[in-house]
């Protein structure tokens, strides 16, 4: 009896069916590079808008002093000081606390719509970054799963014998 050497492991193509995987693979890529083009128009139609209202930060602010409202950081820092000001209008009270007949309790209004506005934008920021994040996620992804439906399939050949 003569044993014939056991041959290397070889690779071949796939001879399974992936068209659906690498189908799924290619609206993943799409999609990413689509929420990644939304969340960029996004962020800039949000600075558009903010840089169009011409809001200047005051000089009492914590940062950004005398600089343009024109990002989220800028948004919040206006949002603070606005809060700041609103509070030492009304003597340290907040909307709720003032009297229904007190004359600075709308001053108080207009600055809380004010403040919640500016959270607004600082809001729409983050979820424009999200869906930038969650595009290159997908896209990644996309790519992975694309790279493992095209990889070729490893068999093991097995020792024969011959008689």
């Amino acid at each position: 009896m003569t044993q014939t050497p056991a041959s290397p492991d070889t690779a071949e193509t796939p001879g399974r069916k992936v068209g659906l995987v690498k189908a799924a693979a290619v609206i993943g890529i799409i999609i990413g590079a689509m929420l990644i083009v939304v969340g960029v128009v996004a962020w800039i139609g949000v600075t558009n808008q903010l840089t169009a209202e011409k809001i200047t930060i005051p000089d009492d602010a914590i940062a950004f002093q005398g600089q343009q409202v024109s990002g989220p950081f800028t948004a919040y820092v206006q949002a603070d000081v606005i809060n700041k000001h609103a509070l030492e209008a009304s003597g340290g009270k907040t909307y709720a606390e003032l009297d229904q007949d007190d004359p600075v309790r709308t001053t108080v209004m207009q600055a809380s719509f004010l403040r919640a506005s500016l959270f607004t934008s600082v809001v729409a920021y983050g979820v424009a970054l999200f869906a930038v994040g969650m595009g290159v996620v997908c896209i990644l992804f996309g790519w992975a799963i694309a790279r493992l439906a095209s990889a070729p399939v490893i068999v093991a050949s097995k020792a024969s014998t011959v008689t």
